[in-house]
C-alpha cells in the first residue's frame, strides 16, 4: 500500500511527548502514536558528545501529512532542532494499513 509512513520523534520528557501525540491525533494528522519511555540518547551537539534521557514517539500517518506534522511538532517542541523523521511502510497487515488511511485527513 502506497503513501503510508512510520514516524520517529524524540521528546525531552513524557509530558512533551504526550502533548505532541495528542495534538497530532486531535488534528487527525496521525492514526496512532506509541510513546516509549526511558531511552538513553547519545549524540554530538555543539562539538561535544552529550547524553540525555529522552522519550520516543513512534506512529503511523500518510505522506501528505509529513510537512504539517513537522510544522506542528516544531511549534510544540522544546528542542531547537527536534528529531522528526519518516520511513516508508511498504508491507504489512492490509487491514491495518487501510485503517491508517481511514484515520487521518
Amino acid at each position: 500500500m502506497k503513501n503510508i509512513k512510520f514516524f520517529y520523534i524524540t521528546a525531552s520528557d513524557k509530558r512533551e511527548a504526550e502533548k505532541i501525540a495528542k495534538k497530532l491525533l486531535n488534528r487527525k494528522l496521525i492514526a496512532c502514536a506509541n510513546i516509549i519511555s526511558n531511552v538513553n540518547s547519545y549524540f554530538v551537539w555543539k562539538n561535544k558528545i552529550q547524553s540525555s534521557k529522552e522519550i520516543i514517539i513512534c506512529g503511523k500517518t500518510i505522506s501528505k501529512n509529513q510537512k504539517k506534522i513537522i510544522n506542528e511538532v516544531k511549534k510544540l517542541h522544546s528542542y531547537s532542532v527536534p528529531c522528526i523523521i519518516f520511513f516508508d511502510i511498504k508491507n504489512g497487515n492490509n487491514d491495518f494499513l487501510k485503517w491508517i488511511k481511514q484515520s487521518v485527513i
